[in-house]
């Protein structure tokens, strides 16, 4: 695969693990377009690929000229979120660079507020189906006002069915990669374009659900 071009600003580094698969995204800091934009189908590898595959990205040693970093933090599998979260904390603060965590319904619910078939007016529910759980949705609407254009009305949390949701529109919440990727580097742009804070410390992962967890009475 292509490396990146020598030469330029600061890099911006999006990581995105809510899936199978792991996304990476690249780009200088202010640009238009990204550098990069790649999707490695890991699964249970992770752990073993993470390094390796970032790598192909942006070298290691390169690695001190990153001026940002953006990581999804879920909902997700519960280690796959967990190691890239860590690891974008973990440079955000030896770097002393700012970290954008962004939820992955976020990013889903921005791809499809810009796609070529949006959601109505209004708000909207994006699900994710647990078989024997219940659904994990989260509520978004636009909102030129926000970075991106898009705001999280209610983060991601488990109920015992989606007809808890009320008649607020419903969407299925599906993790496209690399478009996500994407929508994580415009995100984080529009975040250091507004001159918000983004520090490390309140970047964790999101779990609505756990192993040991069961819905409230």
């Amino acid at each position: 695969m292509r490396g990146p071009v020598a030469g330029g600003g600061p890099w911006l580094l999006a990581l995105h693990s809510s899936s199978d698969s792991l996304g990476v995204g690249l780009q200088r800091l202010g640009a238009a377009e990204p550098e990069r934009l790649a999707c490695f189908p890991l699964g249970r590898s992770l752990s073993n690929g993470l390094f390796e595959s970032i790598e192909a990205v942006l070298p290691a040693s390169a690695w001190p000229d990153l001026g940002r970093l953006a990581v999804a933090t879920g909902p997700g599998g519960f280690t796959g979120t967990r190691l890239t979260v860590v690891l974008a904390r973990t440079l955000a603060q030896q770097l002393e660079v700012p970290l954008d965590g962004v939820s992955s319904f976020l990013l889903m619910a921005r791809r499809l507020l810009t796609g070529p078939d949006p959601p109505g007016a209004g708000p909207f529910w994006l699900v994710q189906d647990l078989p024997r759980r219940g659904v994990v949705a989260g509520l978004y609407a636009a909102d030129p006002a926000r970075p991106g254009g898009v705001v999280e009305l209610e983060v991601p949390r488990l109920h015992r069915s989606a007809g808890e949701l009320g008649d607020t529109p419903v969407h299925a919440a599906r993790v496209d990669l690399p478009d996500d990727v994407l929508q994580l580097l415009t995100l984080s742009e529009a975040i250091a374009a507004a001159g918000l804070d983004a520090p490390w410390q309140p970047v964790l992962p999101l779990y609505p659900t756990s192993p040991v967890e069961a819905l409230p009475c």
